[in-house]
């Protein structure tokens, strides 16, 4: 059904649709208003058969998922920033333990200084810890994705975070196509659990295990995550079929086929990317973009099939790794080893910075006018003035913290000596 609706109670919706059976919250912008309108729809009946659980702290809200998956319930949860690396032991446990979680990251910048807005160095920082990571460029696409997420999770027994941009996404009113009850539950079979926990039959899960078996372990989690390289395009076909919209897959070409300089992104700025695409095309240049859907597992082959024609990439991401660089752009790298084609790392957007239509087209001219340098990360919009004002205090060893001195510097917070 088409509606005019906020981002955040879309999914709130779609999540109800899914039938979760276990729903465990607790509040952090901006993914709060999912687990508010879930409440609702459990209070009201219209969710039901669904224990819904407020704890204490993200750490609890992943535990008590963990718990329930074990038992055999369908669990989900949302979280977002500080609030996803408050769960970071338990993300290990859940994807080591093999369990289909479902979990809503809103994404938002990592602090310190605080910063509620949005960029993707929350996901990115857990890219490494066993889930699958799908980013949503759209608010329909971010509905599509979790019907997809619980089926994919389930098949694989696996957790899937579905990833979407806070603030610019969660609270942004726009018509979205939300799918109705019987569509849903003839895409989504009934939960059948691959393993549950019975009080009849006591079994030890995440047990102690030593050298002699702790790698094949960890071998065994590769391997399952590789097959999902292969089951997201099956279900994103299957979800086409059924719902009559594209949506999913490990990666979309938009105009990449025979392009000279293609850029890779993810997430929301997305479609300003297009936009920039398609007034570069009026105009003669052979400019595409890749938007990359899934993140973990890295579909490497894909990329590479998609990047075929290109002399260079252009990657636009919304995190780096500090002291390293590009975190998709090290990954494209990685699908492009061999060949001749040139990556540039781009950052741009980080703590809700706006990644206007105007910048991508500079950062693009500049690539296909070979200004850009091969290996040096290049932060979009950067207030060179403000660093080089920071960077003389710190040679004349002026105390004080960098945030606060640089929000003076441009009239923020109130003045005072440093």
């Amino acid at each position: 059904m088409l509606k005019q609706i906020e981002g955040s109670l879309a999914v709130a919706e779609t999540v109800g649709l899914c039938r979760p059976q276990v729903v465990a919250a607790y509040p952090i912008s901006p993914q709060t208003h999912i687990v508010e309108a879930l409440s609702d729809l459990v209070r009201t009946g219209e969710l039901d058969r669904c224990e819904y659980l407020m704890v204490e702290s993200e750490f609890a809200a992943m535990s008590a998922c963990i718990g329930a998956s074990a038992m055999g319930a369908r669990a989900y949860t949302a979280t977002a920033s500080q609030g996803l690396l408050f769960m970071a032991e338990a993300l290990f446990n859940a994807s080591g333990l093999g369990l289909p979680i479902v979990m809503t990251v809103a994404n938002r910048a990592i602090g310190a200084p605080i910063n509620i807005w949005n960029d993707h160095s929350d996901a990115m920082a857990m890219r490494d810890s066993g889930w699958i990571q799908l980013y949503a460029s759209s608010n329909q696409e971010a509905v599509d994705l979790h019907v997809q997420a619980f089926r994919l999770a389930e098949r694989l027994s696996l957790p899937v975070m579905v990833c979407m941009d806070g603030f610019v996404l969660t609270h942004a009113v726009e018509r979205v196509d939300v799918p109705d009850q019987a569509s849903v539950d003839e895409f989504l079979p009934a939960y059948e659990p691959r393993q549950v926990l019975d009080p009849a039959h006591p079994v030890s899960i995440g047990a102690m295990v030593g050298p002699e078996a702790f790698t094949e372990v960890k071998y065994l989690m590769h391997a399952r995550q590789m097959e999902a390289l292969d089951e997201i395009p099956r279900i994103a076909t299957a979800f086409e079929a059924a719902f009559g919209r594209s949506a999913g897959g490990l990666a979309r070409s938009y105009r990449a086929e025979d392009a000279e300089t293609v850029v890779v992104a993810l997430g929301s700025q997305v479609g300003a990317i297009e936009v920039v695409v398609d007034e570069l095309r009026a105009s003669g240049e052979a400019v595409g973009l890749v938007d990359v859907t899934c993140f973990r597992p890295w579909p490497s082959d894909e990329i590479r099939r998609m990047l075929a024609a290109a002399r260079r990439v252009v990657v636009i991401e919304r995190a780096f790794a500090v002291g390293a660089g590009g975190i998709v752009g090290q990954n494209t790298r990685l699908a492009l080893a061999g060949t001749p084609t040139v990556v540039y790392d781009v950052v741009a957007g980080l703590g809700g910075r706006p990644v206007t239509t105007s910048a991508i087209r500079e950062v693009l001219l500049d690539a296909m006018s070979d200004r850009l340098e091969e290996g040096r990360l290049h932060f979009l919009g950067l207030l060179s003035d403000l660093v080089d004002a920071q960077l003389r205090r710190d040679a004349a060893s002026v105390p004080g913290p960098h945030a606060e001195a640089m929000l003076r510097d441009v009239g923020i917070v109130g003045s005072g000596t440093l």
